[in-house]
This record gives structure tokens, C-alpha cells and sequence, in this order.
């Protein structure tokens, strides 16, 4: 026990290793960073730091070709801990330590001014280069963090699952609803992974659901397919809570006959006049109708969004 203490004490005994401490303790750095704020040679930096690792005290990262090196007191023992703390009380009085601070602010503000001169030049690609690194849809499926993760929510229409698959890691529970047998099969192969997905049997215009049961409901790509989508609209008002929302996602009208003859379509497209009016005439405020933005690698019909908030007393 007494070996590793000393070992740690002969590691920090070097004023230029505490230097590299205090700086490391703050920033994660390059040995290029740290050879221009000590103003030190690469060689004797690079020295220092590998006594610094071998005893613990940084651990290093690598990005591509480049190496950064970063303290972590979190991760030191106790007595590391308590070494550290008096040694970096000490090291931040020392003058060179205090010029080491001033030059790093410059070695950042060097830093920062890469990354806007990066930007500025991909500005014109950076949608590209976003979806390259992150792909398409991660923006989107991070945004439904803002649901309440208290909230019961319906994906009434379910069909193989994908919406309720998005919405399970964000809210309490997700009742999905459909009256395919095949399309429930593959929902519940889809879901088994989600300890908080209830998937039910039955027709949107007699939901299997309690009066009120939900907070929220989506209604994603179905309504074409209803024939009598007000009766729908009427059971949704039924299942949500007083202030629930409501939030319906379909074709905006378009002439594609071939849906109708080979898809089963009974609507094609609906406008906002007719599907406000639905939302209207169901107790439903603050409708709203908005076209989405058409994915230039869709071949299908353009989409809107409408959404309302269930009133919280009805006539």
C-alpha cells in the first residue's frame, strides 16, 4: 500500500506534471494545445504525459489520427483525490501555472475560431453532412423527448407498429390499436422488446378503451382507409382525458385512382376544410392543418398534419 502513494507523490513532484494536471484537470487538450500553452517541446511534453498515464493520473482519447488527453478526478481513489486537491491549490499560485491559463484561453479561442470557419464553409451542405453522421430521422425520434413521460397514449391504427415503437421509450404506456390480424402479429413481434406496450384488437369506430383512458392519441396514415372517419373522430373525443391531444397524420387530396382500385383507399385525401371541420364538430380546440414538407425520395401522395385539444367540458 505504501508503494502506490509514493509512486503518485514522485509523479506529481515535477512542477511541469502538476502544470499539465491543473490544465488537463480543465480541458480535454492535445499535446500540440499543451506544448503552446506551457511552451514546452513536444518531446518533453509527450515525456511527462506518459508518466502522468502510467500512474493513473489522465486518461487519452483518440479522434482519428489525433490524441487527447483529459484528467478525470472523478475516477481517482480517495487518497489520489486529497493528494490532488492540495497539489492543485498549490500549482494554481505558481506564476507559470497562471501564464499557462492565459495562453490556453488563446490556445481555445484558436479552437473556436476552427469550428466557425468550419461551419461557414459547410453551411451549404451541412443538411448532407448532418444525415451522413446522424441520419435522417434521429432529429425527429429526439424531439419526442418533449412528450410527458406520464402520459397514456394511443397509436390507434397501429398497423405493424412503427409509430408506438417510436413513442415507447418516451411516455408511461402506449395502447396500440388495430383490427388486422396479420398487421397485429407483426405489431406485437415489433413491440415485444417495450415492457409498456398494450396491443389491442379492434375497429377504430368502437375503440377498445375506457372513457378518457388516454392522454394523447396519433392517428397515423388510417383515415383513408375509414369509411365513416367522423364516427372515428367521434370515439377518439370518447377515449382522451379533458385538454388531451390529438394528433391525425394522412394524404392530403390527390388523384391517384390506382390507390383506391389496388390499396383498398376509400378516401383520397382529405383537405382542411373537412378534416378541421372534424375536429370542430367532435369537441375539439385549436384545430390546426399543416402540409408536411414532401420527401423528395417519396413517390406517394403529399402529407399533412392536423391536431386539436379535446375540450375540457363539452356541450
Amino acid at each position: 500500500m505504501i508503494a502506490p502513494i509514493f509512486d503518485q507523490l514522485s509523479a506529481l513532484a515535477d512542477p511541469t506534471r502538476s502544470r499539465i494536471l491543473l490544465l488537463l484537470d480543465r480541458h480535454e487538450l492535445t499535446v500540440g494545445e499543451l506544448c503552446t500553452a506551457l511552451r514546452l517541446p513536444q518531446s518533453t511534453v509527450s515525456r511527462h504525459l506518459k508518466i502522468l498515464g502510467d500512474e493513473g493520473w489522465i486518461v487519452v482519447r483518440a479522434e482519428g489520427t489525433t490524441r487527447r488527453y483529459r484528467m478525470i478526478a472523478a475516477r481517482l481513489e480517495h487518497a489520489s483525490k486529497r493528494l490532488w486537491q492540495l497539489v492543485r491549490t498549490q500549482t494554481a499560485e505558481l506564476p507559470a501555472a497562471q501564464q499557462d491559463a492565459r495562453r490556453l484561453d488563446a490556445v481555445l479561442a484558436q479552437r473556436r475560431t476552427k469550428m466557425i470557419s468550419f461551419f461557414e464553409n459547410a453551411a451549404g451542405q451541412w443538411d448532407r453532412v448532418r444525415q451522413d453522421m446522424i441520419g435522417a430521422r434521429t432529429d425527429l425520434l429526439a424531439l419526442l423527448a418533449l412528450l410527458d413521460d406520464r402520459w397514456q397514449v394511443g397509436d390507434l391504427g397501429c398497423g405493424t407498429g412503427h409509430v408506438s415503437d417510436a413513442l415507447a421509450p418516451c411516455v408511461q404506456r402506449v395502447v396500440a390499436v388495430d383490427e388486422s390480424g396479420p398487421m397485429l402479429q407483426a405489431a406485437r413481434r415489433r413491440l415485444s422488446g417495450h415492457d409498456n406496450v398494450d396491443v389491442r384488437a379492434g375497429r377504430l369506430e368502437a375503440l377498445p378503451l375506457e372513457d378518457g383512458e388516454l392522454d394523447a392519441a396519433v392517428m397515423f396514415l388510417v383515415a383513408h382507409y375509414i369509411a365513416d372517419p367522423a364516427a372515428a373522430m367521434a370515439e377518439v373525443a370518447r377515449v382522451l382525458r379533458p385538454g388531451g391531444k390529438f394528433v391525425l397524420v394522412d394524404l392530403m387530396p390527390h388523384d391517384r385512382e390506382e390507390y383506391v382500385l389496388e390499396m383498398g383507399h376509400v378516401w383520397q385525401g382529405f383537405d382542411e376544410a373537412q378534416a378541421c371541420r372534424w375536429f370542430e364538430d367532435h369537441g375539439f380546440e385549436r384545430a390546426r392543418y399543416r402540409p408536411l414538407p414532401a420527401d423528395a425520395n417519396a413517390q406517394g401522395p403529399a402529407l399533412f398534419v392536423a391536431s386539436g385539444t379535446r375540450q375540457s367540458s363539452r356541450a
